[in-house]
């Protein structure tokens, strides 16, 4: 029975692996016998995917990166070239700290750029946007734009990674998309903001 996916020769998926439907793995990439890869993913060269991985589905990880055990990345998200993840605060070589593994999580739809670091512990918002070589050592919010080292925020993204500029109200109109979104207390969604009645 044919594959309906598609790994190059020189990749090795151990058994106990899992890839879903429609998935590309290219060459020389490693998935550990516990990492669940979704399906219609991208997964570019010299990949590394530890054990107890998940991966959603139409996810684009870029050559040259190492997915830990720890990490979690949700549907759509893209990782960039060479961008790399930690799992452990302190890590010594002569101290086994397995069991003190923390989980990052990278949401729905974020976009990782190349060469970016993400401490281990922290969330990455849906649709947010960390610039190429950011250092993120907390947690960022949905939808933010995020540079530096460590990186800090200087402004917010629509869903397809646009700038938005936010009027008096809070309301910023992406016009590329054709979408209103609202900033409310700090945090930004999708649609028109809802004035409670008083």
């Amino acid at each position: 029975m044919p594959l309906d996916f598609f790994i190059h020769e020189s990749a090795i998926a151990d058994a106990g692996s899992q890839i879903g439907k429609g998935t590309r793995i290219w060459h020389f990439c490693h998935l550990m016998p516990g990492s669940v890869v979704g399906a219609n993913c991208n997964i570019g060269q010299n990949v590394f995917i530890d054990n107890n991985v998940v991966i959603g589905n139409g996810v684009k990880i870029q050559n040259n990166v190492s997915v830990y055990n720890g990490v979690v990345i949700e549907d759509g998200a893209f990782l960039g070239p060479s961008m790399v993840f930690t799992n452990v605060i302190n890590p010594r070589s002569f101290i086994e700290r397995k069991d003190e593994f923390k989980t990052t999580i990278v949401r729905k739809g974020a976009t990782i750029g190349a060469n970016a670091t993400i401490v281990c512990g922290v969330e990455i918002g849906a649709y947010s946007l960390i610039g190429a070589g950011s250092v993120i050592t907390k947690s960022v919010p949905a939808y933010a734009l995020m540079v530096g080292n460590p990186a800090r925020q200087i402004g917010w993204v629509s869903e397809e990674g646009h700038r938005l500029d936010f009027n008096e109200v809070g309301v910023a109109f992406c016009e590329k998309e054709k979408q209103q979104y609202s900033l409310i207390d700090g945090s930004v969604q999708k649609g028109l903001k809802k004035f409670s009645k008083t």
